[in-house]
């Protein structure tokens, strides 16, 4: 099993450090969030500052660690009104799919937050839909001549809030170098939750052939909130058999997330015992 971590989610340190602490856990990937992971690095100036000298090193220090990049990070919203701000962000993808180019990273992950009235249901609209691939068809090209994925990770609250948009995300886009992060919990919100193992079921018979990340958390039911609490694995209600088999099927790379440096390890034993 090819088991990983948030960079940022081990204990604070230089990147070579942070790489250090996630292999002396039994890590072999990360998902790579430059901004958070390595000190000073200002995500506004990631055009600028992800220079093929700085891939060199950071492609060392991975090698050094025998660790993948399953997911480079850039979770800015795409889906901008204004011009400006869609011409500012488009620079900080592409500088982010020829990083993961250079680095060879299996892909760089985001997701499709709302631009303006905030998430949830005012952003499950089709206009904001049409915004949105608008936005993204200029990035994806940069992902085709780079030869790199964009992969996306549907979100309850988002703009590709369901399995079946973000399938029709992927033939409306029709693109080789777009893909899907799949992050069961996050499929899933407080007024469906009783639905859950079925929403989850439909993710992955929607978008398990597109699917080149797993994310994989756990959750308890918060009916007073918009979305379930999310917890690390194993410490929630989550069916994690489905997930596990897709992971298996696909020889896909599954990156933990709401761990602490003190749980981490624990939580990536919960999942190799459960897949055996």
């Amino acid at each position: 099993m090819n088991i990983g971590i948030r960079l940022h989610d081990t204990k604070p340190g230089t990147l070579r450090e942070r790489l250090g602490y996630a292999q002396a856990q039994g890590f072999s990937c990360v998902q790579l969030a430059m901004s958070k992971a390595v000190p000073g690095f200002n995500m506004a100036d990631a055009p600028k500052l992800l220079t093929k000298e700085l891939a060199a090193e950071v492609k060392e220090e991975l090698a050094r660690a025998q660790m993948e990049c399953a997911v480079l990070g850039c979770y800015l919203g795409m889906a901008a009104r204004n011009e400006e701000e869609a011409t500012r962000v488009r620079a900080i993808y592409e500088a982010h799919l020829q990083f993961a180019a250079w680095i060879g990273a299996r892909c760089v992950g985001t997701e499709t937050p709302s631009p303006d009235e905030g998430d949830g249901e005012a952003c499950r609209t089709e206009a904001h839909y049409q915004l949105f691939l608008n936005r993204v068809r200029p990035i994806l090209q940069k992902a085709e001549e780079t030869g790199t994925v964009l992969a996306i990770e549907p979100v309850c609250m988002h703009i590709v809030h369901t399995p079946a948009l973000a399938e029709r995300m992927l033939e409306d886009l029709n693109s080789d170098s777009l893909r899907i992060i799949l992050d069961a919990v996050n499929l899933v919100d407080s007024a469906h939750a009783d639905q859950a193992e079925e929403i989850i079921g439909e993710g992955i018979r929607r978008l398990g052939d597109r699917t080149t990340v797993l994310h994989m958390k756990d959750y308890r039911l918060a009916p007073e909130k918009p979305r379930p609490d999310t917890l690390p694995c194993g410490q929630g209600i989550l069916q994690y058999g489905p997930l596990l088999r897709l992971a298996r099927d696909h020889s896909l790379p599954m990156t933990l997330e709401d761990t602490k440096p003190e749980n981490a390890e624990e939580t990536r034993r919960f999942l190799e015992q459960y897949a055996f």
